[in-house]
Formats: structure tokens, C-alpha cells, sequence
């Protein structure tokens, strides 16, 4: 699995093609039938973006309403951010969101953090390049990164804290956006190293141990973070430490972090004031349901 992207470096070949390689050597499945699958996904996740932004959406428990319907209906009045980011954001909310509201999604690499990459992915389609081809090798660029971090180290909050959920899809979608505007697969590479590092030791401190707050949020910075960090890459800024190195440091790190800040509501957030009050009212409800 890490033969792709050091492949792909070496050779110079796209993340995206040698992903597509892999899946028809190792599984023996037809191109077209890869790709078929690849488009099933994109739109389950578009449906779920598109959703998000067109109504308010309300997550099961009630701790996050609309914010993807807010934030999508004011792009245009501010500046400080790109219409192509903009849009990004708006749909990472949306996507998370219909997540959490018990809606169909396929985890990219997990449900809690499943909006980034489509996020990044769908701003890009309708922003830069309306190309189903480019769409559709964005996610296998996605896929490919991530093969390389799970194989060498893990998706899962419970083992490595948030940086494996939301730092390893911040990482997968900077190099997919690096891959979609045209740069090389050493850039790719470089800005997903740029934008895993500065989730490293991030604690997962779900308040009431659902995927919603700060879940969501954590969503949107994430894809902000993957827009700065290949926009870097593409201007020639490249990461002081390489790639597997930094994957590495990420397991590391996010192994030694104590119990409570790996998805387990003991710490961070989670034990705040608020934080209790809401898990708390939660539980009530759950166990005392509405006539």
C-alpha cells in the first residue's frame, strides 16, 4: 500500500492513476467497475452536501442545527475567504451534519471526519473544474494517501486521538486538492505532510461521546487547513520532515496521548461545564424519551 504514493513520487506518475492500478491488480476488479463505485460514493456524499446546505439539518441530539445552511447562505458577504473555500467549508459542515443527523454517508475516512474531503472535492468541481474524470481521480488521490496512512498507522481516534481522523483527512484531501490544480505528486505529498503536522496530538474529546461537537467544526477547519497547506506545496513550500515521517510521528504521539483524550469523553471538551451539562440532558432524554 505505501508502494503508491513512493511510486508515485519516484516515478512521477499521479497518486490517483497508481491508486487505480493497485485496485485493479490487487482485487482484480475491472477499471469500470471501479470507477462505477467510485461514482456511487461521490453520490451518496454530494447528496449529503447538497442537503446540508439547502435547509437547516439537525443532528440527532439537537447539539448542532443549520450551521451549514448559515454559513453557506452568507457566502458572498465577507471577503476573507475564497468563493472556492468558502464553498468548501459550507459543504464539510453539510456533509458532517447529515452524518450525525442519521443521514446515508460513506465515511472518507471516518464519519467523524467525513466532510473534509468532499468538501474540498465538490467546492473544486463547481468552482475550478466541472470534469466528472477530475472528480472522480480526486477521490482516488484521496484513496491513495489514505492507504498510506492506514497501513502505516491507524484511522481510529480510540488508538491515536483526532489526528487520525480529521489530521489524516486534512492530509488526504491537501493532496488531493494539489493533485486536482495540477501539481506534481512531490507537491501532493508535501502538503499533505504540511497539513497533518499541525494536527499532532490533537485530542478526540466528543461531548456525549457523539461525532458532533467539535466534531463538525473540526470539519470545516480541516478543510481550510487543506486548502492553505497545498497552496503552499504548489508555491514550491515544502515539509522539513517527509511524508512517512510524519505519519509516523502522528501514531506516536497519538498512542501516548492518556485514555481520556482518545474517544473516550474523559477529558478535553467533553468534561467542560457545558460539555457535562449537554451529555447530561442527552442521557436524560434517552432514558426518559418523549410520549
Amino acid at each position: 500500500m505505501t508502494e503508491i504514493v513512493d511510486k508515485a513520487v519516484h516515478q512521477n506518475k499521479p497518486i490517483h492513476r497508481l491508486t487505480l492500478e493497485y485496485e485493479m491488480e490487487t482485487h482484480g476488479t475491472p477499471k469500470g467497475q471501479i470507477i462505477s463505485e467510485i461514482n456511487k460514493r461521490i453520490a451518496i456524499m454530494y447528496t449529503a452536501a447538497k442537503e446540508g446546505v439547502s435547509k437547516p439539518v439537525v443532528t440527532k441530539s439537537g447539539l448542532v442545527s443549520g450551521n451549514a445552511y448559515k454559513f453557506f447562505h452568507a457566502i458572498g458577504k465577507n471577503k476573507l475567504l475564497s468563493p472556492v473555500v468558502n464553498k468548501a467549508v459550507a459543504y464539510s459542515l453539510a456533509v458532517a451534519e447529515v452524518n450525525a443527523a442519521m443521514g446515508i454517508i460513506v465515511a472518507a475516512p471516518t464519519a467523524g471526519s467525513c466532510g473534509v474531503i468532499p468538501g474540498a472535492l465538490f467546492s473544486l468541481h463547481e468552482e475550478i473544474d466541472k470534469s466528472e474524470e477530475k472528480l472522480v481521480n480526486g477521490f482516488l488521490t484521496a484513496s491513495g494517501v489514505g492507504l498510506y496512512i492506514a497501513n502505516k498507522a491507524t484511522f481510529a481516534a480510540s488508538v491515536a486521538g483526532c489526528a487520525a481522523e480529521i489530521g489524516a483527512s486534512t492530509c488526504m484531501a491537501a493532496a488531493t486538492i494539489t493533485e486536482f490544480l495540477g501539481g506534481t505528486p512531490k507537491q501532493a505529498v508535501h502538503a499533505g505532510a504540511i497539513a497533518l503536522k499541525s494536527y499532532m496530538g490533537l485530542a478526540c474529546d466528543p461531548v456525549a461521546g457523539l461525532v458532533e461537537v467539535p466534531c463538525i467544526k473540526r470539519n470545516a477547519i480541516g478543510v481550510s487547513n487543506a486548502f492553505t497547506a497545498s497552496q503552499m506545496a504548489l508555491n514550491g513550500v515544502e515539509s522539513a520532515i517527509p511524508f512517512s515521517e510524519v505519519i509516523d510521528a502522528m501514531y506516536r504521539i497519538g498512542k501516548n496521548l492518556p485514555v481520556e483524550l482518545r474517544e473516550t469523553s474523559k477529558g478535553g471538551l467533553a468534561k467542560s461545564p457545558t460539555g457535562i451539562r449537554a451529555a447530561q440532558k442527552i442521557n436524560n432524554c434517552a432514558i426518559h424519551p418523549p410520549l
